[in-house]
């Protein structure tokens, strides 16, 4: 056998079911052929071996190949128009009572983002996100909710003031906000999404995948808002073919089901 990048991706899509395939190639092979090399490993195949047999390695290969960079209110221009323009839309079409589901969410500095957004508007005891990520690691430092001041550098002062607690040169997201967050382990690639969602946000995450790979998602989103809702999209982000799928678009950042 040819213990190649071939043979990789069919390993680790037997061994955690996460399809290589579906990302683009030379980013991610480069990245995984950095952390074969950081961990002293001689190849493809002796690396698979120690991953069958190493929680720690398989855990620290699965958040390095899941691309987390994150931050709170990342371009805050764009969230401006969600606290300012899409909310009070969305609960004028539907109430108060939104579903929202935060793809992709990392270590929950956007789910968070989105209730503290939402606050303006809606008591927090009526917020609910639901927040998803493929990696239980940045999972579990979402619900730990820690953050360096760089991370909510963004976050607008009075919110910063109320929602944020001091440790040490860290921050640490109040409990009320907390409380507003279910997370969940989910791929976005394999499993059932949401449904009926009045606001779905996934930034600054399809980049990485493939055009294919990006259509499937991009329709499974469709499916998965009700009739009028918004699909929130990164800056870097474009659906090329929205109308196609059945989208209008707001700007360039949010398409709505019609």
């Amino acid at each position: 056998m040819v213990y190649d990048y071939e043979y990789f991706k069919s390993a680790v899509l037997k061994m955690i079911s996460i399809d290589l395939n579906a990302y683009k190639e030379r980013q991610m092979k480069r990245r995984i052929d950095t952390l074969i090399a950081k961990n002293g490993f001689d190849g493809y195949e002796k690396y698979v071996q120690a991953l069958r047999t190493d929680a720690r390695l398989l855990d620290e290969f699965i958040n390095y190949l899941t691309i987390n960079v994150s931050e709170f209110y990342r371009n805050p221009d764009q969230w401006r128009i969600l606290e300012d323009q899409i909310v009070p839309e969305m609960i004028k079409k539907f109430g108060s009572n939104l579903k929202v589901w935060s793809a992709a969410c990392s270590t929950g500095d956007e789910p968070y983002s989105l209730v503290m957004a939402l606050s303006r508007h809606i008591s927090l005891s009526k917020i609910k996100i639901i927040a998803t990520d493929i990696d239980k690691q940045v999972i579990q430092r979402a619900k730990e909710g820690l953050y360096v001041a760089k991370s909510i550098a963004a976050v607008p002062e009075d919110l910063k003031k109320r929602y944020f607690i001091p440790v040490g040169n860290a921050y640490r997201i109040s409990d009320d906000i907390k409380k507003c967050v279910e997370f969940k382990e989910h791929d976005l690639l394999k499993d059932p999404y949401p449904s009926e969602c009045h606001i779905i946000v996934c930034r600054n995450v399809l980049i990485y995948f493939t055009e294919e790979a990006k259509e499937i998602i991009y329709r499974n989103f469709y499916k998965a808002l009700k009739k009028g809702g918004k699909l929130f999209v990164g800056s870097t982000e474009q659906i090329l073919d929205y109308k196609e799928i059945g989208y209008t678009r707001d700007n360039s950042f949010f398409y709505e089901k019609v």
